[in-house]
This record gives structure tokens, sequence and C-alpha cells, in this order.
């Protein structure tokens, strides 16, 4: 036989790699290629361009089989040297990459990884096996050992993903290079220079604080993704070819990272495919494809079948999956993918994918700019003020660091990681293990929370619903037998036997095993998918005397060895008719529809003497006496909801919370779950229907629907970008699987449960010990508390300090001399910090708790420019009553005015946040909890007496009239008037206060 004529295609390639690519081409290779050119240069361009390691689809004499992968989208965890592979040519280019913010989301669209990767697998899916060879240029003996060793050098180790942790000093220096941080650190070095150690080790100590909390958490995150390798570590057999003259076919083991396209692999039961596989021959084959699904359920294999483009992926019968299993059966397959190009490291790349900053984040940065750029201007302008005055460089450059100091929000990583820690503290009583102290502050800005069905709103575990003929109509003979199979049955229990049992004793039905003697078992196995047993009884007087073998597994498989059926309305037996079949399927579906799961029960009655051996005592084959059975009906299973699921919903959704079911189980199942549970089911869709969406309506549609079922891994991904994106929403995801693990690591909130899987436990921001929504909304509330109190210093800090550092300017501008010196200005800086630590341990009014909160830097602006104007025309007042009432503008004054204004301003500083934390007039209809009214009660008794005491004197400061403290009362009275007339018109504009 002539061989099939070849293409032969030269191409150049760019200046960098001057040689030729010979592209060959089999004739009978797919017409997806040789009917559409543009396509394939565009492949071939592609290849070109490919921004990682390059895998050339046809290169002549190389291994390199794929279409080229980009990894990118790891550039967050896998720290790679810059070069020519970056979008932008020149590295200086790159680094502004990092400024340019981007909002895009694929939605139902692939990215350019996966599509190359699905073409890849739908092209050798759809060849003929026999043809499949030349696509990675491989024979049908196999590789030579050379070759095989070649391959290994060029493509290297076949891991899912090539990791190159980030060192770690390149993790501490993102974790020092914060704005905040580096404010505080030039201020210590200030400190030092100028001579005032105290505040200096102050900075350094808080700036420690902040850069180990964030080095241990981004180191800690860094590894999740390694998990992946737990699910190819094992040995493989492939078929080798060896020999100068004549090569004779080999079999031999190699370790998983040893595989290499081209090779041919052997596998049987309990084999971990290394690679993506298109089968030469299988065997009833049954693989899981758990690790990429979350569906327990197992799917049929075949080599026989060449697929099309209509079929889902993970779907095709031909084509197995790295990290996939076989079940039972054998076979041969072509390994044509390997490494970081197959399925699951291209849907595994994206783990370890920097989360983008949330409007928290982006507030504080945006109010660290706010205070280095009037740090710049204010600071600058009052050291040139203070030393024309008077002309002392050293105390300038003091009083400029002090003020610097006091602009600068020293407290706030203490304060938010104390918040935070005491939200930790409160959700580990609720059995709850917080990996991510951020993650409690997200939780109050949650508003939708997406859970798997699986083990989340079922108790996981079947309970029997009911025992139906083939009319659907209830049938107690078809209990009993099903009783019979399930007790007598010893080969292995499964969930399905023990539901049986517990329906027959819990209704009181009376079947005694004990008249019953076991004869016989053929158990279970993923190729039949049925367990029979050979029973006979003795008792004569019984309707059911005699031997017989009942037979109960999956529906189909049941009916396979059926010829006959019971007519119970007759009370005769009958031939199974097509009509009887075509019933049954009907009633199956139907019954499916609802979410319930189905088993077929069957006997045959046999001879005394008939057994599943032969008169030889050999073992006779199962097919020879599972056969020419009466079907008698159906057992049909519910996995019900849990008992608070229901209340957990419905209390998340009293708060705010929205929730949305994306799981991979079937619709049917997952809306009667969702029915049960008060989730509306309006709105539904299956991952095959969205893969068929364009971007828009992608969008549109994740946004209606509240069940989503069917999905892979990657649509869980895009239906949570496509929330957080273009939704703007702030979203929890409730996982446990691998299959989850991608949704789980893009999530605001990720959580998992402590039984699931090592590397959903690993991208969990928060692990329940015991899975109870319940739990969920105790964290909610948790950190709604924990962002409101949160927010309170933010804001109320800001006011502070911006309204102070105004004030000193003002008066610095008009005073001859310094407002306050520098050492009284960190006092009562570091008395009022001090202070406000306990705002940590704060309330939160009612209606607060009850809606989900975001931050946000338009929000923080209008609030500060709102309510920062208000305390400093406190400040203004104060300055015009010392200068006009008490003439406090001449040296001779000077004590009396540092003394006047540290106390006024001391006393302001505590006493705002009572205005600021809540809605309501406060001391009238909201007092703060115990530890915030002693705070603000020793503060200000700390600062009234200071002034008294002899550390006052050397300080500098002066006794202060009775009078003085009867202005400020009325000042204070004022400035809570008027602060309250501000609150409520700003919350009369902008529907809301923190």
């Amino acid at each position: 036989m002539h061989s099939p004529p070849s293409i032969q295609i030269s191409l150049p390639q760019p200046q960098q790699h001057r040689h030729h690519v010979h592209v060959h081409v089999h004739a009978n290779a797919p017409l997806f290629f040789l009917n559409s050119p543009l396509l394939f240069l565009s492949h071939y361009f592609n290849v070109l361009m490919g921004k990682t390691k390059i895998f050339n689809f046809f290169a002549n004499g190389t291994s390199n089989y794929m279409l080229p992968t980009s990894n990118t989208i790891r550039q967050s965890l896998v720290n790679r040297p810059s070069s020519h592979k970056d979008c932008f040519p020149f590295s200086r280019f790159g680094f502004l990459r990092r400024f340019i913010p981007s909002r895009k989301v694929n939605g139902g669209s692939k990215t350019e990884d996966e599509e190359k990767v699905y073409s890849w697998l739908y092209t050798l899916a759809q060849t003929d096996k026999n043809l499949v060879f030349e696509y990675v240029r491989s024979t049908e003996r196999g590789l030579s050992f050379t070759e095989a060793e070649r391959r290994l050098r060029e493509n290297g180790p076949n891991v899912p993903l090539e990791y190159s942790f980030p060192r770690w000093w390149h993790l501490l220096r993102n974790a020092l290079f914060h704005p905040f941080n580096i404010i505080l650190i030039v201020l210590s070095v200030m400190s030092f220079i100028a001579r005032d150690s105290p505040n200096g080790f102050i900075m350094l100590v808080l700036v420690f604080i902040s850069v180990t909390l964030r080095f241990y958490q981004e180191y800690n995150s860094s590894k999740a993704a390694m998990k992946l390798s737990e699910f190819v570590k094992c040995p493989i057999k492939v078929q080798r070819c060896a020999g100068r003259v004549v090569q004779k076919e080999l079999v031999v083991q190699v370790d998983h990272r040893d595989v290499v396209p081209g090779d041919i692999l052997i596998f049987e039961p309990g084999d971990l495919f290394p690679g993506d596989i298109r089968l030469l021959s299988s065997k009833q084959l049954v693989v899981s494809q758990a690790s990429l699904t979350g569906e327990s359920w197992t799917t049929d294999k075949t080599a026989d079948i060449r697929e099309d483009y209509t079929t889902p992926l993970l779907d095709l019968k031909n084509i197995c999956f790295m990290g996939t299993n076989v079940v039972s059966g054998t076979g041969t397959g072509l390994v044509v993918s390997t490494g970081s190009n197959t399925y699951m490291s291209t849907m595994f790349s994206k783990v370890g994918k920097k989360k983008p900053q949330d409007e928290f984040e982006k507030g504080l940065k945006w109010i660290f700019y706010l205070l280095i750029s009037v740090m710049l201007v204010v600071v600058t302008t009052m050291f040139v003020v203070n030393y024309m005055t008077s002309l002392d460089l050293t105390q300038s450059v003091l009083f400029a660091i002090s003020v610097a100091s006091v602009l600068n929000p020293q407290m706030l990583p203490l304060i938010v990681n104390t918040c935070l820690a005491k939200g930790a503290l409160a959700m580990a009583k609720d059995r709850c293990i917080v990996k991510s102290l951020r993650s409690i502050r997200d939780m109050g800005s949650m508003d939708i929370l997406c859970i798997d069905k699986t083990g989340s709103l079922t108790m996981n575990h079947a309970i029997m619903v009911n025992h139906l003929d083939y009319m659907g109509l209830p049938q107690e003979k078809v209990l009993r037998y099903a009783f019979l199979n399930s007790y007598f049955k010893t080969d292995q229990k499964y969930p399905l036997d023990d539901a049986i049992l517990a329906f027959v004793y819990s209704n009181g039905f009376r079947f005694r095993p004990s008249k019953w003697r076991k004869i016989d078992e053929i158990p279970f196995d993923f190729i039949r998918r049925r367990v029979s047993v050979i029973l006979e009884t003795e008792d004569r007087h019984s309707q059911f005397f005699g031997r017989f073998m009942v037979t109960k597994g999956a529906l189909l498989e049941v009916l396979k060895v059926c010829s006959f059926i019971e007519n119970f309305d007759k009370d005769e037996i009958c031939l199974f008719s097509s009509d009887d079949y075509q019933r049954i399927l009907n009633l199956s579906e139907d019954i499916s529809n609802e979410g319930l799961r189905i088993l077929g029960v069957a006997i045959r009655k046999l001879e005394m003497t008939q057994t599943c051996e032969t008169s030889n005592g050999s073992k006779r084959e199962d097919e020879d006496i599972e056969k020419d059975m009466v079907f008698l009906g159906l057992i049909t299973f519910f996995d019900p909801p849990k008992d608070t699921a229901k209340q957990a919903l419905w209390r998340l959704c009293e708060k705010g919370v929205k929730a949305k079911v994306l799981t991979g189980d079937s619709l049917s199942l997952t809306t009667r779950v969702c029915r049960e549970v008060g989730i509306s089911t309006n709105h539904v869709i299956t991952g095959p229907e969205l893969e068929l969406l364009d971007q828009d309506t992608f969008h549109e549609t994740v946004k209606r629907a509240t069940v989503l079922a069917r999905l892979t891994p990657i649509q869980k991904l895009h239906v949570v970008q496509s929330l957080q994106t273009v939704g703007n929403h702030v979203v929890g995801f409730l996982g446990d699987g691998v299959n989850d693990s991608l949704a789980l690591d893009a999530a605001n909130v990720s959580i998992s449960v402590d039984s699931g899987v090592a590397i959903a436990k690993d991208m969990a921001d928060i692990i329940l010990l015991e899975k109870d929504l319940n739990v969920l909304v105790a964290g909610v509330e948790h950190g709604r508390l924990t962002f409101g109190n949160t927010m309170k210093y933010v804001k109320m800090s800001v006011i502070v300090n911006l309204g102070s550092v105004i004030s000193l300017l003002i008066a610095t501008l008009l005073l001859k001399y310094e407002p306050l010196t520098s050492r009284q200005l960190l006092t009562q800086n570091f008395i009022y910090s001090v202070g406000q630590i306990a705002i940590a341990w704060d309330k939160m009014d009612e209606e607060y708790v009850k809606t989900p909160h975001k931050s946000s830097e338009r929000g923080l602006f209008m609030f500060i420019l709102w309510n920062g104007s208000v305390c400093t025309l406190c400040d203004v007042a104060t300055l015009m009553l010392l200068w006009f009432y008490y003439k406090a503008y001449t040296d001779v004054t000077q004590k009396f005015f540092h003394s006047a204004w540290f106390i006024k301003g001391l006393l302001l500083q505590t006493l705002i946040i009572h205005l600021i934390r809540t809605e309501k007039i406060p001391f009238i209809q909201e007092v703060a909890s115990w530890p915030v009214i002693f705070s603000t009660v020793l503060t200000s008794a700390i600062g009234i007496a200071l002034p008294f005491t002899s550390i006052g004197k050397v300080m500098g400061f002066s006794l202060l009239p009775l009078s003085y403290f009867g202005f400020l009362l009325l000042l204070f009275l004022g400035y809570f008037v008027v602060g309250q007339a501000v609150k409520r018109f700003y919350i009369l504009v902008y529907k809301k206060w923190l």
C-alpha cells in the first residue's frame, strides 16, 4: 500500500531564529488545517510570537508537538526573569505595565492558552486513532529510548506547572516598599538625625509589624499551587522500542516526570494519567474525572470513535486528561500533551494569581498619596516659616518632623490588624480557622456567596424515597428484594445499601431475612455496574419459596439482562417488550428531572442446584447466569438538604448576601435541592450552554442566573471574575474540591472545609471545621463589625490629622512662635493614638450590620472634605479666642498658648470618635462600648491633668484659667451640633455614613 501524499511547507523564521521550519502535514490529517490556510498560518505565527517556551506544532525533526501556550497569568506567583517574551519589548516599558490598571475579564470566551489546548485536543479527537501518531511524530511501536531522552531534555520534566518560587528577599522587598512604610521609614531616619530617638524607634516598630504580617501572608500563599503534584505522583507503564537493526517493543516503567509526548501509555485500574491522552485501544474503560469536574460519577471512554466540536471537551470519549484516573478496564493511549501544555495545567495555571486590590486597599493607597502630597507642601511651608522666625535650624527640623509624624496615621496597621485579629478570634469560637485576616474584612463587604451544592447545601448522604414498578406505582415486592440484596451482599457496602436498610427498618417492614440463606454473590464492578446475590428459602408456606438471584444496580445495566417484566396489576410475568423498555426510560427520565437517583431491581428464579459454579467446580461467567431476568422496578434516592441550610440562606439574604450555586452536578438534581432550600430556580443555566454565549451575553446571564450546573473549573473561575469585575460585587466562594481551586483562588473570600482536599484548603482564606452555613452568617456579622471599626479609625484619623496640620499651618503663619513644640506635639499625638486602640472593641449600629458595605476613593475624599472642614473650623475658633480674648500672640504668652492648644487638640481628637462612629446622635441615641468610653475618659483626664503636673512643667506647660475650660465646653457642644448637622446632610446626599 502506498503512503498518502504529504504537503511540505517551508516558512522562514524571524531574524533571531535564522533557520527554516519544515512543516510536515499528513494528507489524511483533519481538514481543520488543510482547508483553512489562514488559520494554519495564524497558528504558525502564534508560534513565532509565543510569550513563553515555544512549541512548534509541526516542526520537522523535533518533538515540539503542540501549539504554543502562554503562562503570563502566573507572573504574580512565578517570579520569572524578564525577557523579550514580555508584551513590552524593553524592560523599562514592562515596568510601566504595573501602573496600567486592567479590568478586562474573558467572560464566556477562552483565553489564548485555553483556545490552543482546546483546538489541539479537538483536532486529535476528530482524527482516526491510526493517524494521530503523525501529530506527535511517534510510531505504533512507541518512541526509542534515545528519542524519549532527547524530548525529555528539550521539553523538561513532566510537571503540571513549572514553578519557580520568588526568593524570600523578593517577597520582603514587596512587603517593605509600601507607601505607608516609606513614610514611616523616612520620618524615622529624620528623627534619628534630629536626635529624637524615641519617636524614631516607635516608627520602626510599626514598620516591622506591618512588614512581618504582609511577608508572612505572601510567603504562605505563594506555595499553594504545589499541591497539584499530588495528582501525578505514580510510576507509569510506557511502550518503548529498542534495537538498531530489528526494533522490538518493550514495556518499561518510568516515573511520571519522565513521560514525554509520543509515548504510548499502558494503563489499568487505579492508574493516573500523567498527561493528556488520545486513546488507541480500550476494553470496558471507565474513568473518574472528579479531579476536574467535581462529579463523583464515572465516565465511559473508548478509542473507537471520532468526536466533533459539538461535544464538550470533558465529555470527549477518546481523550483522557492529566490528573484523572482509571476506575476499571484497560487500554493503551498516545501521550499528546505533557507538563504545562495539558488541559489541567492550563486550567490551574491561574492558581496563585495575585488577587486584585479591593476598594479598601485602594482607598488606603489614595490616603497615603494624599498625605504625602500634603506633607510635601505643608511641612515644607511650616519649616520655612518656622526657620525664618526662629533662625534655629535644629528646632525647625524637629518641628517639621513632628508635624509630619502627626499627619501620618501611625497606629493604622496596629489598629487594622487588631480589628482583624479580634474578628478572627470571634470566628474561632464558631469553629472557623481564619488563614487570611483580610478575608474577615472582605466578608463584611461580601454581597454574593457562590456555593457548591454537594455537602454545602445537602447532607452528602442519600436517603431512600420510593420503590416503584414499571408503571411508577409503589410496590412492596420491589422493596423486599432490594432489601434482601443489600442485606446479604458482603463484598462492599455502599451508602445506597445503608439507605435501603434504613428505609425498611424505620418504616416497619418485616421481611424476615433470617428465613433466607445466602448461596453465592456476584460482586459489583464498574463494568457491569450491578451486584447479584443468590438466596434461597425453604419456607414452603411462603410465596417466595425457592432459590432466587436478586440483582440490583444501574438501571440500564439491569435492563440489559432482563427478558421479562412483572405486571403487578395482572399478577403475571410478561415478555419484556420495546414499549415496556421505553416506558421505563421515560419514567426514569421524569424521576431524574426531579433530582432523584435510581437503581433497578430484577430477579430470576433458579433451580435449587444452580449457582455461579459449573458442575466441575470452575467459575461460571457472570453473563451466563445474569440473564433472562424479570424486571421488578425502581428504587429512588435523594440527597436531602441540611436542616440548617434554608435558615442560613434566609439569614444571609436578610443581610444582603445573595446565594448562587455553582456546581458540576446535573441541573435537575441541583434545581431540586435549590428549591428545597429556598434558592430561586427561575434563572438556571448549564456549562455547555454558557460555552456558546458571547462575552456580553455571558456577563448578563451570570448576573441573572442563580443556579449554574455542569460547570468546569474554568467556567467557575469565569463566573466569579464576571461577578467581580463587570458586576462590581465582592464575591465569596465555598468549595472543597480540586475543581473548586480556581474559583477559590479568584474569590474575594475563599472558604473551604476541614474535610476538603489539600489544594482547596491551601487556597482558602477561611476553613470551616463544620459544614454549616450558619457559621458564615456569623462570619458576615464579624466581618461587618471589623470593617466598620476599621473605617471609623481610617476616616477619623485622616480627618483629625489633616485638620490638625492645617490648623497648625494657620497658627504658624499668624504667630511668631510654634503653636506647639515638637515634644508637645509628639506627646499629644502619642496619647491620642494609644487611646484609639479601643476602637477595635467598639460596637456597630444594628442597621449597619444588616447590609454589605464597600469603601471607595471618592467616598473617602468626600467624607474628608465634608467633615474635615468642621474640625478645622473648631480649631480656627479656638485660635481666634486665644488671639482676641486672651491676647496669646506674644512671646510672653507662649506657654499659655501651648497649654491651651495642647488640651484643646487632645480633647477634640478624643471626642471626635463619638461623632464619627455612628449615624445617630452620640451620647443620646447611641452610646459607644465601654472600652471606648473608658479610653475617652482616661485620655481626656490625662490631657487635662498634664499641664498641672511636674511633667507638664518640664514640657513647658502653664496653668490655665477655669474660664478656658468653660469655653472648651461650649466649643465642643457647638462642634457636636454642627458636626451632627453636617452628618445628616451628608447621609441625605450620599445615602451612607461609614
